[in-house]
């Protein structure tokens, strides 16, 4: 393939993947799904409220204002942006 990717290790990585996520699945209480949704929800109305407040602000301002890692505030921000 000329790009030092191994086709094999990236599919038993997907497969491991795949197998843990259904593991996930099988122990998961549906309550505590539909908590996370809810607060998930609350927290997306927070992130909106506060980028009508202040439109130009970026991911870093984001986590900073809200106590939010880069990371999440990242993931908010393109959510919000693909909801649209």
């Amino acid at each position: 393939m000329g790009e030092g990717v191994d086709p094999t290790q990236m599919c038993q990585s997907l497969v491991d993947k795949v197998a843990q996520s259904k593991q996930l699945t099988a122990i998961t209480d549906p309550d505590l799904l539909v908590l996370f949704e809810s607060w998930l929800d609350e927290l997306e109305e927070v992130v909106a409220a506060y980028l009508l407040n202040h439109p130009a602000a970026d991911a870093g301002a984001l986590a900073d204002n809200l106590g939010l890692s880069l990371r999440g505030a990242t993931f908010l921000l393109s959510k919000l942006q693909r909801e649209q």
